[in-house]
């Protein structure tokens, strides 16, 4: 399991990639598909099924480009397994990569937050005023 920020290895076409939609991804994605990205996970989900091809498409193609594969070879392996295989079995693919790049999915072996990506500071102490004046 790959261990970058809303990475997934999943089984797609030939063997198993890396897939990740990170924001450049997301921003190219949004603007291709004319639609946001939680309304194109919403299309792929499997209870609503409203996709259209080209969600499918867009998602694996971007996701491999974010998983780290040249923009050429991701395309070929899209235009490889997309074309050739069933479209539930590409759609199930692209929906756990949106959900993967919605929800930043990490790896259990994440072992530090990626750089520019810090992670939150935790802290026991409430930073809200008390809702009620204490009484004396």
């Amino acid at each position: 399991m790959s261990s970058r920020h809303g990475a997934v290895e999943l089984e797609f076409g030939d063997g198993e990639y890396t897939f990740r939609l990170g924001l450049a991804e997301i921003e190219e994605l949004e603007a291709k598909q004319n639609a946001g990205v939680f309304q194109i996970a919403t299309r792929l989900a499997p209870e609503t099924r409203a996709c259209r091809s080209s969600d499918i498409v867009q998602v694996i193609r971007l996701g491999l480009i974010g998983g780290g594969m040249k923009p050429v070879d991701a395309l070929a392996k899209v235009r490889k397994y997309v074309d050739e295989r069933p479209i539930d079995e590409s759609r199930d693919v692209a929906y756990a990569v949106a959900l993967a790049g919605l929800k930043r999915v990490h790896s259990s072996e994440l072992e530090e937050a990626p750089p520019g990506e810090a992670a939150a500071a935790e802290t026991s102490v409430s930073t809200s005023p008390p809702s009620m004046p204490a009484q004396p």
